[in-house]
């Protein structure tokens, strides 16, 4: 079997590129150990901040200026060509902080710096905004063209695309080797057999050391795990996305509000524990306490690679 490149990793990214590779008729195979998406990717909570790739300053702003300016044709074409929705929408969100908390100035700053849109809000606009938030919430500013989308739906869209586009998929078969010969990459061996090729692209996520290191590439990726509520609320709604700090709330129209997410360094392990998710449900109580009488309709974790 022969292509002309192999991508190892099936997630977002892999699934993306090769939706595009395959677009200017590069033949594209890829190699996914398990299901397409079903790791980091399928476990995020899809908030999309907003950005502006002509004003950005450092390499982390450029990308997400970039992908800020994508999202939306990419949404519509994925829809036109495979029918599934995949969520994008423009919700804004807001970043609130307590009394007691450090200042907002320098975050607002930033985002003044890049010409993004940006509301500063005192108290009774913070309520006005979203009246179930806590009275303790002081500080917060608005960034109305903060956008997300639902990652299950955004994978089925891509991995439809792919198909769509004769994207081969090899699945259940994690890469055992990648061949050399000196510098050159010569193609990839499964447990199954080998795949001829003249260039492969490593978007195993936090598995992507491993195979690096095979390749005598020195790089420190590691996984992080993020675990996730999933609360049913059908009385109380929010229209916002929450984030203070690392932490956020993200409302769905369905009336299902994600809590997330912790960041912890405990290998490749991807279990939820008490602790984790506790914490996750009173940082939500705190913020919005009349979420008391939602459900708990799911809890999950994953591995970001750090």
């Amino acid at each position: 079997m022969s292509s002309d490149v192999v991508i190892i990793g099936g997630g977002v990214i892999g699934l993306t590129l090769a939706y595009k590779l395959a677009e200017e008729g590069v033949s594209t195979t890829i190699v996914e150990r398990g299901e397409p998406g079903r790791e980091a990717s399928w476990a995020g909570a899809g908030m999309l901040p907003p950005g502006n790739f002509e004003k950005a300053k450092t390499p982390a702003a450029l990308l997400r200026g970039l992908s800020d300016s994508l999202w939306s044709d990419l949404s519509n074409e994925l829809l036109e060509r495979t029918g599934v929705d995949n969520g994008y929408r423009s919700s804004g969100g807001m970043e609130v902080r307590y009394q007691s908390d450090e200042s907002l100035s320098n975050e607002i700053e930033k985002w003044k710096l890049e010409e993004v849109p940006i509301e500063i809000l005192d108290r009774k606009q913070l309520k006005q905004k979203e009246p179930l938030l806590s009275e303790k919430l002081t500080k917060a500013y608005f960034l109305p063209t903060m956008h997300q989308v639902r990652n299950p739906r955004q994978l089925s869209a891509l991995y439809a695309g792919c198909q769509s586009r004769g994207v081969q998929f090899l699945l259940g078969q994690p890469v055992t080797n990648i061949k050399r010969e000196g510098e050159k990459v010569l193609g990839v061996e499964t447990l199954n057999g080998s795949i001829n090729c003249g260039h492969v692209c490593i978007a195993t996520g936090s598995w992507s050391g491993q195979l690096l290191n095979s390749l005598e590439i020195n790089n420190s990726i590691k996984p992080v795990r993020g675990q996730i509520v999933l609360l049913r609320s059908q009385q109380h709604s929010l229209k916002h996305i929450i984030q203070r700090g690392s932490q956020y709330l993200v409302p769905r129209p369905d009336g299902r509000i994600l809590i997330g997410s912790t960041m912890e360094n405990v290998g490749f392990n991807k279990t939820t524990t008490a602790s984790g998710i506790s914490s996750l449900i009173q940082f939500a109580l705190e913020l919005v306490p009349e979420l008391a009488s939602a459900t708990v309709e799911k809890t999950w974790a994953g591995l970001r690679p750090g």
